[in-house]
């Protein structure tokens, strides 16, 4: 069993900042709670809470913001021994308010995530880990991080290593540019091992609204297994030759921030254990049972507040019942 490999991920870490008034706008709103945000931290740090070991990998200004969010992953146990300190350009802040009827009123202050280059990275290190997860949401928007993203991709498949990825679609940051977005989905989705999407995510990248016609698609633009998250449903699985419902477990749900990501760490956690993690996507029994134990875990974080702050412990989760 591979007990030292490192989960290593890519991507953005940035402050949100939740407006704690309620059904109110942004204009109008007073009170912000400040939190630490970014799809690949969350993911990060929910293989070290299950007792993995993670590296994060990206960017944030050196300021207060930028000290705050490298203490938050330090405090959970994080590698942050990658993350760039940029003197340039200020942390990435998101301010989000929501209203009574869910819609959000969503700011996005883009900062020092958007600038990690090729020269930031030390390729040695991140070539020694088992599994690259890159789950970015911010990372396809722009140069220069599009194109670091994509190029090390590109080397980690011709590297051989077991390449997670996640699109992360979101509304607010493609207004306008979903042809764009779909276009450089289809390109991580190419390189990828394993592939996890919302059924929203599946439609708008496939074209498709059956979700079985909608993962035949991402086989074809080259996926080895599919992971299709349906919320309390569970998960559709499929490693190309066999598919199922994996069903989730019946939780109340309070707040579901971060159960998409902590799916993604669950799922790589019990992957970095195997000795040839990609061996394991072809036993679709054992892929199965990978996926329930995941499910379990993005629904337990839907029964507290927050994000990292939600996330179980390995022995929470074996007496989740």
């Amino acid at each position: 069993m591979n007990t030292n490999s490192s989960v290593i991920c890519i991507g953005e870490l940035l402050i949100d900042f939740f407006c704690t008034d309620v059904d109110i706008d942004l204009v109008e709103g007073q009170n912000f709670e400040k939190q630490a945000g970014g799809a690949p931290a969350n993911v990060c740090a929910t293989v070290v809470k299950l007792g993995g070991n993670a590296l994060f990998s990206g960017k944030v200004g050196n300021d207060p913001f930028g000290h705050f969010l490298r203490n938050a992953l330090d405090e959970v146990n994080v590698d942050t021994s990658m993350l760039v300190l940029d003197h340039e350009h200020p942390t990435t802040l998101a301010f989000v308010s929501l209203k009574a009827n869910g819609e959000r009123d969503f700011v996005f202050n883009r900062g020092a995530d958007a600038f990690l280059t090729e020269n930031d990275l030390d390729k040695k290190r991140i070539m020694e880990s088992s599994i690259l997860h890159f789950g970015s949401a911010t990372a396809l928007l722009v140069d220069p991080f599009q194109s670091t993203y994509l190029h090390l991709m590109q080397a980690a498949k011709e590297e051989g290593k077991y390449i997670s990825f996640d699109p992360n679609y979101r509304i607010d940051l493609w207004k306008g540019k979903n042809d764009r977005f779909v276009d450089l989905a289809k390109k991580g989705i190419a390189l990828a091992d394993f592939v996890k999407v919302s059924d929203e995510e599946l439609k708008i990248i496939s074209g498709m609204n059956d979700v079985s016609k909608g993962i035949t698609v991402l086989h074809q633009f080259g996926a080895a297994v599919v992971a299709v998250t349906l919320g309390k449903e569970g998960t559709m699985i499929s490693n190309g030759q066999n598919s199922a419902l994996v069903p989730s477990i019946s939780v109340n749900s309070i707040d579901s921030t971060g159960a998409g990501d902590a799916f993604v760490g669950a799922t790589l956690y019990q992957l970095a254990k195997e000795d040839e993690p990609k061996k394991v996507l072809q036993d679709f029994e054992n892929l199965k049972g990978i996926i329930s134990f995941s499910n379990k875990v993005g629904a337990m974080v839907c029964t507290k507040v927050g994000a990292i702050t939600a996330l179980p412990s390995h022995e929470e989760v074996k007496q989740f019942r």
